[in-house]
């Protein structure tokens, strides 16, 4: 089974809708971390929806989801590109005890300060140009409610999610419902309150429809078979799949960069107590060590000195 992600929309109706199953990305994903399994469950959730999202929009980027939060889990990070490469991560707090069926609500809000934050980073930046951001409070009791409440209030777009992970695959369902004239309408001459009822109408029945799938079948049926198990009764226009994959970008480099912001006497008094500094990226669990050598040239030169890389040295 590859990763997929398949947009459809309905015929005369101004209703959009993706399908999307990950099940190799998140096996890589899952290979450099043992989550508990609500964490799992809820990281899973975040890294269809980022796939969900990113692929409606139109711009030359990253969007990156992240939640932050107050409880056990300290951070989740899910990175989505223009091409579909994903990567995602979680921090936990130190020592946390995390039942398995903890709610997200647990997961997040030990004092109810949990908050959602969407970044929209452009590849190609415009000198002073800002990264756009949005912060919301985690209002909802899952990742789809809280997502669904953001794209109502920032974007106002009519959005349902249906999401689920285990350990094998995430998989996730969206329907959007367009503005007016903005999907495929009907071809009779309407006035706008015809065309306005039509429209929720469609929309409505939509998300009935999407409404009977249950979390169970989401995370044990492919996505071709649910397309038509859901909806086959609609005229659906199907496109052609895009194909997600896991990809981290982290490199040497900007791992130095990293370091030099935390300024040259810090660096330098690290070394001296631990000799090197032996960093593992949290996406991918790559290694990058730097000897005092390396973390000088950081200091003295724009270009980083070539290191050795090790997989087997632990972080600290």
């Amino acid at each position: 089974m590859n990763d997929t992600l398949q947009k459809f929309m309905f015929e005369n109706a101004g209703v959009r809708g993706e399908l999307v199953e990950l099940p190799n990305t998140w096996q890589q994903i899952l290979a450099n971390h043992a989550y508990p399994p609500a964490v799992r469950t809820v990281l899973g959730e975040l890294l269809a929806a980022s796939a969900l999202l990113s692929a409606n929009l139109k711009f030359n980027g990253s969007m990156i989801m992240q939640i932050h939060g107050d409880g056990p889990v300290k951070l989740m990070v899910v990175e989505c590109d223009a091409d579909l490469n994903l990567r995602a991560t979680a921090k936990l707090r130190e020592a946390a005890i995390i039942a398995d069926d903890a709610s997200l609500s647990e997961l997040v809000h030990g004092q109810g300060k949990g908050r959602f934050v969407i970044t929209l980073d452009p590849n190609d930046k415009m000198p002073g140009q800002q990264a756009y951001q949005g912060i919301v409070p985690l209002d909802g009791e899952s990742i789809a409610v809280v997502i669904e409440n953001y794209m109502m209030r920032s974007e106002q777009l009519d959005t349902k999610l249906w999401l689920a992970a285990d350990a094998q695959v995430a998989r996730g369902l969206l329907l959007q419902k367009l503005p007016m004239n903005g999907g495929y309408q009907t071809s009779q001459e309407m006035s706008l309150e015809a065309m306005a009822e039509h429209e929720a109408e469609a929309w409505n029945r939509a998300v009935a429809l999407g409404g009977t799938l249950k979390q169970e079948e989401l995370l044990s049926t492919d996505i071709e078979t649910l397309l038509h198990r859901l909806f086959w009764e609609e005229t659906i226009r199907v496109f052609d799949p895009q194909l997600p994959k896991f990809l981290c970008n982290c490199t040497r480099e900007k791992v130095g960069n990293m370091l030099k912001m935390l300024g040259e006497p810090e660096i330098k008094t690290a070394v001296a107590e631990l000799g090197r500094l032996d960093i593992n990226c949290d996406f991918c669990g790559r290694h990058y060590g730097f000897d005092a050598v390396d973390c000088t040239q950081l200091f003295v030169a724009d270009t980083l000195a070539a290191g050795i890389e090790s997989p087997s040295v632990s972080q600290h």
